[in-house]
């Protein structure tokens, strides 16, 4: 068996995964504290990210440099920022869902791959999965996203991207039995509209659906319109007895299988 697979939390849910030897980074956003304006029509001003990243910018630079391969479930700002696409070098090996292989391409990447199901890189098994972002037409606006499942030697991290607890889902936790599945969580929400990333309630689903997958809880305390807090959710683990089995990492800690 190979060395455990982990991933590290970075901010939000740009993630550092490291499996078969390889360092993946997955959904860069590298702006500085306060770099952009906030999500509109969310009910308050603050502008993002709220928290600076949790290493230094020579420490980004050289994270930049060092990664394999770098992966984006979709494109929207706050998981592919304009500093992400300033630092990362334009022949980085850029692996995406299918809709937004042209936009990167248009950004001078040369090095695209878009994932329709399933393909094999470096010894690994990368499956694409999919969700839905919000419900109704507000899921139609927010446009399509995806998830990733990353297999090697009988380890398995499934990211399920920005999506609520959706059918989608459920078929990729019966399909590939994910030994650890990180939830973008943040129960993100505007003024109009239900939450168009996971909440609590979402989560516990996961957990019943799923018992034997270790959950790994990100996409918090970083974006103006993710209304439901690190503090929020781990009240509400703890009171349900969940807070043995659900991790909710700092930015910056490293969580294993």
């Amino acid at each position: 068996m190979a060395h455990k697979a982990s991933i590290q939390l970075l901010r939000h849910a740009t993630l550092v995964i490291n499996i078969a030897g390889k360092k993946l980074l997955l959904d860069p956003m590298l702006g500085e504290k306060d770099a952009f304006d906030p999500i509109p029509n969310a009910g308050n001003d603050m502008r993002i990210p709220m928290v600076d990243l949790p290493i230094s910018k020579a420490e980004l630079e050289k994270l930049v440099d060092e990664v394999d391969a770098v992966f984006i479930t979709h494109t929207h700002p706050d998981h592919w920022d304009p500093i992400a696409m300033q630092l990362i070098p334009k022949d980085k090996p850029l692996f995406c869902q299918v809709p937004d292989k042209q936009l990167l391409e248009g950004q001078g990447f040369t090095t695209v791959t878009p994932i329709a199901d399933t393909i094999e890189w470096e010894g690994i098994t990368i499956h694409r999965t999919g969700g839905e972002h919000g419900t109704g037409e507000l899921a139609k606006l927010m446009g399509i996203v995806s998830g990733f499942v990353f297999e090697f030697e009988g380890q398995s991290i499934y990211v399920a991207g920005d999506t609520i607890w959706h059918p989608e889902v459920s078929k990729a936790l019966d399909i590939y039995h994910p030994d650890m599945t990180v939830l973008n969580m943040g129960s993100a929400q505007f003024l109009q509209g239900d939450p168009i990333t996971m909440s609590h309630k979402d989560l516990i689903k996961v957990h019943d659906y799923a018992p034997n997958t270790k959950i790994v809880a990100v996409h918090l305390d970083t974006v103006n319109h993710c209304l439901e807090t690190r503090e929020v959710l781990s009240k509400i683990l703890k009171e349900k007895g969940l807070e043995e089995v659900v991790t909710i990492p700092e930015d910056g800690e490293v969580v294993s299988l």
